[in-house]
């Protein structure tokens, strides 16, 4: 069925607020306009529907219903105030920055339902422009700054060297990266954060790491250096992971570098409500972090 040319939504918003409020000039005060311009919009509307809407009660509230309804639906389609929220995250923040955020963000909306996306920063960056999330917790990266994106920065956070816990380095107080030139790492594959950032730091230090493999997330990097198979550069949010396990050895002050995370979104779904209940949580966060 084609939609009528005289079909508005002013003159859909002049009948919703008729039907809301129970007469013409009630409804005219709350518009701000005369009695005689709602009554013209409600027969037009009437014209453009080719139907009465006022013939029995149960016609106009059915319309009402289904009016309001259809309204429902485009939002969540379009992921604004929807039921469910989906968050993005890399592995690494679900340690403590996730749980938090997700507790108050339940705490303002307890009807939200909250699925967890996990990746890395490259593919979390791909799903919100193609809003499969609603926001991302990631790195702030060159790779972050997008036209079509906001971002609001949580904390900062450095690179350690990371080692098994009966490691001879675990002696030193800091550590001139060269030094282990030779030795093995681990490194997570491309697209994260992580990955990026050891590669600029082992660039600084003025060799090629050697690389006994690569793994998909950080928990298993994690065990895979406690078990003695490499070492690997981490940020220093993991150390809480595997504490009696995994030594973090700060680097010498030429080699050291920040990570800077924050939480990144759709500019066009900036006023969503389920967005600005997280958007609050994160500005809390961040402050508690200074």
């Amino acid at each position: 069925m084609l939609i009528d040319e005289e079909f508005t939504l002013k003159k859909l918003e002049i009948f919703l607020a008729f039907m809301r409020t129970g007469n013409l000039a009630r409804a005219a005060a709350e518009l701000q306009t005369s009695n005689v311009s709602v009554h013209r919009a409600i027969h037009s509307l009437e014209n453009a529907l080719r139907c009465p809407l006022f013939k029995h009660e149960g016609r106009a509230q059915k319309l009402v219903a289904d009016v309001v309804d259809s309204v429902r639906l485009t939002r969540e389609a379009a992921g604004f105030s929807a039921e469910r929220f989906k968050l993005g995250s890399l592995y690494s923040l679900t340690v403590k920055t996730v749980p938090q955020l997700i507790m108050g963000l339940k705490i303002r909306r307890s009807e939200l339902n909250i699925d967890l996306i996990l990746g890395s920063n490259f593919d979390l960056l791909y799903k919100l422009k193609n809003m499969e999330v609603d926001a991302i917790l990631i790195s702030l990266d060159e790779h972050a700054h997008d036209p079509d994106c906001e971002q609001i920065a949580l904390f900062s956070d450095d690179i350690f060297l990371a080692t098994p816990a009966d490691s001879p380095l675990d002696r030193n107080q800091e550590i001139d990266l060269a030094d282990v030139r030779d030795a093995t790492f681990i490194t997570l594959t491309q697209g994260f954060a992580t990955h990026q950032d050891g590669n600029r730091v082992f660039h600084q230090a003025g060799f090629e790491p050697k690389v006994a493999m690569q793994v998909n997330d950080i928990f298993t990097l994690l065990s895979m250096v406690s078990s003695g198979v490499g070492y690997a550069l981490l940020p220093g949010r993991i150390a809480a992971v595997y504490e009696n396990r995994v030594k973090l050895i700060p680097l010498q002050p030429r080699y050291r570098l920040q990570q800077q995370i924050g939480v990144v979104f759709l500019k066009a779904k900036e006023r969503d409500p389920n967005l600005l209940a997280l958007l609050a949580e994160c500005r809390m966060y961040a402050n508690r972090q200074v």
